[in-house]
């Protein structure tokens, strides 16, 4: 999701506050919400997919390897 679109949802949300929405602004608002929530969390998966433990016998569990398709959408 780039600026311009983060930045026409909260030019969205400013004048829902002062004056009020029309149906479709209203309907642009929700898709916009909806493609910022799924690039976030695509951005949360993928910092997880990265992250491995190692545990106290020390051994490394690589996370993204072992519950890496969990969640894709």
């Amino acid at each position: 999701m780039n600026q311009e679109r983060i930045d026409r949802i909260n030019t969205l949300y400013h004048k829902s506050k002062s004056v009020g929405l029309t149906e479709e602004e209203k309907a642009e608002q929700q898709a916009l919400r909806q493609e910022y929530i799924l690039a976030i969390r695509n951005s949360l998966r993928g910092n997880l997919n990265n992250i491995s433990i190692q545990e106290a016998d020390g051994s490394v569990t690589d996370l993204g390897k072992k519950y890496g398709d969990v969640g894709k959408e």
